[in-house]
């Protein structure tokens, strides 16, 4: 992959990125996740990109902003242009490159998946061509026994003879012995790391992999970045988001990343069908997975099995996106293929005081009537947020429908903050609107 970066993609490392570059220590106050999301926002509503924020002209786009940032954080994010070239110069002769949410070669799965939770930037090493191939998840605990370290590496031989890449997030114990038994078989792997992305992608015994395109090891966080509980726990779901389907070879009960992983994935996210190990000796957590809806691994799987499940796994094209993924460089989609493509297999809910309407079988603009009838008898002002939470649907799929619906003239939008209320709310205090 190029590490010619777009202008695009260096704005969001400046506001985004710690740039470490060998120093040990971040700097200045990068933008968190969530406050980036925010940035983007307001972008989006004015119809600019991050880039814009380095033009000459920038200047009365920050001063928008100042409603959300101080604009001297973001002047002083934004100043780091040298240190980001000495970073940059850094990761190039590491061969390690850097991709944004806004660049067409972010990985589609983490798109369509994270949406606005994708990580604004990924650094990686190796063919980034491989995480669009899907594959098979394999997590676990780090501290195993050598039983289980040999069941894992047979796992790993398993899913290269079944052609299939092998994700998972190059920890020590599960994590290591399901790659290691991929590569050793000569199969893919894609590692997400939680921490020291630099240090792993000089590693001797990784080098010959990455360069010759059968490992690519990714990380959301600095390259020099080290071990971080938090940077642990929020990987996990890029691990699954990645993957077609996954498979807990061993887990803590009610504690530690593979577990949180876990329960969040059948909890919440739901990307992908959830395996735990069938065979061996039991396990509490993995118990308790199965009692969560994750499913025993057959003891038998052949590699024409395994191909065939995930085969026949959900694609990431056609799960539910959470939330719409703010990138910068995408046409948007016919608001009728949207509408099908997020609610398909869901439920629209209201508040507690109307009735439920179930939207399996409803057509794109017969839903959206529905939608129209509903939000038109709202009591009070409400943001897009609460909205999202009482229709139970993607902040990025109710934007468009109150995008229609203050077009209708249905709604009306107010700031301070950003809220809406239908237009009829106002008829009894002035009148009908011509």
């Amino acid at each position: 992959m190029s590490m010619t970066l777009s202008q695009n993609t260096q704005s969001i490392l400046l506001l985004t990125a710690p740039l470490i570059a060998g120093r040990g220590e971040p700097s200045s106050d990068p933008l968190t996740l969530g406050e980036y999301k925010r940035l983007t926002r307001i972008l989006r509503d004015r119809q600019r990109q991050p880039a814009d924020l380095l033009s000459s002209d920038a200047g009365e786009l920050l001063h928008e902003c100042q409603q959300l940032f101080d604009a001297s954080r973001l002047k002083r994010l934004l100043g780091r242009g040298f240190l980001l070239s000495q970073a940059i110069e850094r990761w190039q002769a590491r061969a390690i490159w850097v991709i944004s949410r806004a660049d067409a070669g972010y990985p589609r799965r983490l798109k369509v998946r994270l949406g606005e939770d994708a990580p604004p930037v990924l650094y990686g090493c190796g063919d980034a061509a491989i995480l669009e191939t899907g594959g098979l998840a394999v997590v676990g605990s780090r501290h195993v026994d050598d039983a289980l370290v040999s069941y894992t590496e047979s796992i790993g031989r398993l899913a290269a003879a079944a052609r299939c890449t092998l994700v998972s997030g190059g920890a020590r114990g599960i994590d290591q012995a399901a790659m290691r038994g991929a590569l050793e078989a000569g199969g893919k792997v894609t590692g997400v790391l939680a921490d020291s992305l630099e240090r792993a992608v000089l590693s001797r015994e990784h080098r010959e992999l990455l360069m010759d395109g059968r490992l690519v090891l990714i990380s959301p966080y600095d390259p020099a970045a080290g071990f971080n509980v938090g940077h642990a726990m929020q990987r996990n779901k890029l691990i699954y988001a990645l993957a077609d389907a996954a498979l807990v070879v061993s887990s803590d009960f009610e504690k530690g990343g593979t577990w949180a992983g876990a329960v969040e994935q059948l909890d919440k996210f739901r990307f992908v069908p959830i395996y735990i190990r069938s065979n061996g000796e039991t396990e509490k957590g993995l118990e308790s997975l199965g009692k969560k809806g994750a499913l025993r691994w057959p003891d038998s799987m052949t590699p024409e099995a395994l191909a065939e499940t995930l085969a026949a796994a959900p694609s990431a094209d056609t799960q539910v996106p959470r939330q719409r993924c703010l990138s910068f460089n995408e046409p948007s989609e016919p608001k009728e293929k949207s509408v099908d493509d997020q609610l398909k297999h869901s439920a629209v809910k209201t508040s507690a005081s109307t009735r439920s309407v179930v939207v399996d079988s409803l057509p794109a603009e017969e839903l959206f009537a529905k939608v129209r009838e509903l939000l038109a008898r709202m009591g009070t002002a409400k943001t897009e947020s609460e909205i999202a939470e009482e229709l139970q649907v993607s902040k990025g799929q109710v934007r468009e429908w109150l995008e229609r619906l203050v077009d209708e003239g249905v709604l009306e939008r107010i700031t301070r903050p950003v809220r809406y209320r239908p237009v009829s709310l106002l008829e009894p205090l002035f009148g009908k609107r011509d």
